[in-house]
């Protein structure tokens, strides 16, 4: 049984081999088989090893093959499934499978070889994220975290005729290495210092690590997790990502790439808990990431891009959550937003397809009564990201704010403040598309209608889970006993406890739910009936600009850059190297030129010189070779 773990992560890469290479030739029918089945196995032998793990029994996995071996070092490609890794084998293929069920009517346009493309793609993703989970050590989890990364790019790339979709393809793949660098410099440290890569051997020497040494390992594993999960300053590839298909984007941002620095850091708290200064860089990083994306978030009119700003925010609070140690609430969160963040995405694009390829909020309206199914789960997963009770945002979101509220009551109100604004705009974008008349044009308004079946199951099903899905968090104060947190107990095994009185945990939740419920009341109330989405002023300029942060990087980081190539393109390489190469070129091109002048053909001149070459020989003779020896000297 233990072998079959193998099979989670192959069953996805024989998917992308046989799609990928009979791309040409198989059906689209065929594909959606190979795609979506592949992924539907992984997740049927993960609930299969998610249950054995349930029950205590332990899975000790055999290494496939030695991956590195330099004397006594040695890396093995071995897997490790335990609570943590089994938790999140299920978010991945089950999310995964309910994705690639939508993207088999969303993708249903592209011509076959280009469906097939896409399938492999995903089915490569997939591979990728799993491969990153289950991996025992930190070498095998970055083959993962790499390939992520890769498939980020080939997939946000997807309609490659498009620069402008090229250019944000090779954006998050750029930013992305610059995080990746940080991860592999921690490997390295962790090499130089332990020996070792494998988490059971790290984490059990530990403590033979200076504190020097342990807050550069956990800084520089937190610089590949900023990357990678979309934290200031890095994270203005995400919402770029949305170039992208729909279903891509829900991938992304819920079942797979953003959720990897999450993961690696709580699998890593045995590393973290020994660096404060770390942790209250994570906290603060998180905080502030979760506060600033939720401000530009109010003022985008894209439907993509507002809930893109939303995943950047939900991501600043997991990672508040790890950096007060409340590992257990980041990786509930993590479980929950991939519930109504998937739900959300899908449900957009289910509007989109509806609307015939359009994202502007500000043509959209009326759309309650069209789409009743898209309606109606895109309403519950709103209700569930705005962490309204009993839906499963609320409990997730509210463990990570009493956690930050027993750490700091500032990180608490400043919380609660990132969360108001996300039920806001939440509603904002709720409102304006579903409510209302509808503002599009007559012709494509004739021709709107709910999507398919293979479309809308899956939007249900998210949706049951987004409402139901953090009943296994509950806590003791609401007649609970956590269930998740019991779980999880064994691998997050310094987790900081929060002990806060029963009457004060009341007043937290009272407070942040009646701010929320404020906020909805006052979107729905102010964008239903009259919405008022014309071009920003002002403050709310800057906000529709997204702080105009990417032009300030354009101009600091970017067009700097692009002039010093440009310079050593134009400056080095052409005027210095290749026309130092071309000048020896040209240099023997023009001497020879001149010296076939000497053959001219006119037997005169050949006479002449025949003439002074034996005049030279005789003078030469005469002098007994003295001109034969200063010629010699002089060389």
């Amino acid at each position: 049984m233990n072998t079959l773990v193998y099979l989670i992560p192959l069953l996805p890469l024989i998917g992308f081999l046989i799609n990928g290479l009979g791309r040409k030739s198989l059906s689209k029918t065929a594909t959606t088989i190979v795609g979506c089945g592949s992924i539907l196995l992984s997740f049927i032998i993960s609930i299969v090893l998610f249950l054995q793990v349930k029950n205590h029994e332990a899975i000790d996995v055999p290494s496939l093959f030695t991956f590195i071996q330099s004397g006594s070092f040695k890396i093995d490609f071995a897997f490790q499934v335990d609570q943590l890794s089994s938790l999140f084998l299920l978010i991945i293929t089950g999310v995964g499978f309910l994705i690639h069920v939508y993207s088999s009517a969303y993708m249903h346009e592209e011509t076959s070889d280009h469906f097939a493309r896409y399938f492999a793609y995903l089915n490569l993703f997939v591979f990728s994220m799993l491969l990153l989970v289950l991996g025992a050590n930190y070498v095998i989890m970055f083959i993962g975290w790499e390939g992520v990364g890769l498939c980020s790019y080939l997939l946000i790339g997807y309609w490659f005729k498009n620069d402008n979709y090229n250019y944000a393809a090779k954006k998050a793949f750029i930013m992305n290495r610059i995080g990746d660098l940080g991860f592999l410099l921690a490997v390295f440290w962790l090499v130089n210092k332990l020996g070792t890569v494998s988490y059971t051997e790290v984490f059990a020497a530990a403590n033979q690590l200076s504190t020097f040494d342990v807050t550069a390992i956990t800084m520089l594993l937190f610089v590949g997790a900023m990357g990678k999960s979309a934290q200031i300053p890095l994270y203005t590839w995400l919402p770029d990502a949305m170039a992208g298909p729909t279903p891509v984007s829900a991938l992304i941002h819920a079942a797979t790439m953003v959720t990897a620095g999450i993961y690696m850091i709580a699998r890593s708290n045995v590393l973290y808990n020994m660096s404060e200064f770390t942790m209250h860089v994570v906290a603060i990083v998180g905080l502030a990431t979760a506060l600033f994306s939720a401000t530009i978030a109010i003022k985008q009119n894209d439907i993509k891009k507002v809930l893109a700003y939303s995943t950047v925010s939900q991501l600043g609070y997991m990672f508040l959550g790890l950096g007060v140690g409340a590992y257990t609430g980041a990786v509930f969160h993590v479980m929950t937003h991939a519930f109504f963040k998937a739900l959300l995405f899908l449900g957009a694009g289910s509007v989109i397809h509806a609307l015939h390829h359009e994202q502007d909020i500000r043509n959209m309206g009326g759309l309650k009564k069209k789409l009743p199914i898209t309606h109606l789960t895109f309403l519950l997963g709103c209700i569930a990201i705005a962490g309204i009770p009993p839906f499963s945002g609320f409990f997730s979101k509210d463990e990570i704010l009493a956690a930050a509220y027993a750490h700091h009551p500032i990180y608490w109100v400043l919380g609660v403040v990132g969360a108001a604004m996300t039920a806001f705009y939440m509603f904002r974008l709720y409102a304006t598309t579903f409510l209302g008349t509808y503002r599009g044009t007559a012709e494509k308004a004739s021709h709107i209608h709910e999507s398919p079946k293979s479309m809308t199951i899956p939007l249900i099903v998210l949706a049951i889970l987004s409402v139901v899905g953090g009943l296994v968090g509950v806590p003791e104060i609401l007649g609970g006993n956590h269930q998740l947190h019991h779980f999880l107990s064994s691998v997050l095994v310094s987790e900081k406890t929060h002990h806060i009185p029963h009457a004060t945990e009341w007043m937290l939740m009272g407070i942040s739910v009646t701010i929320a419920t404020i906020a909805i009341l006052f979107a729905v109330n102010k964008f239903s009936k009259k919405p008022e989405l014309n071009d920003a002023e002002g403050i709310g300029k800057v906000l529709s600009n997204k702080w105009y942060v990417d032009e300030l990087y354009d101009k600091v980081i970017v067009n700097p850059l692009n002039s010093l190539a440009s310079f050593f393109k134009n400056v080095i390489e052409k005027s210095g190297i290749d026309g130092a190469v071309n000048a020896v070129g040209k240099f023997v091109l023009y001497g020879s030129r001149q010296i076939r002048l000497l053959q001219s053909g006119q037997v005169g001149t050949y006479i002449l010189f025949m003439v002074l070459a034996f005049v030279l020989m005789v003078l030469i003779w005469i002098n007994d070779g003295y001109i034969y020896k200063f010629i010699s000297n002089l060389f």
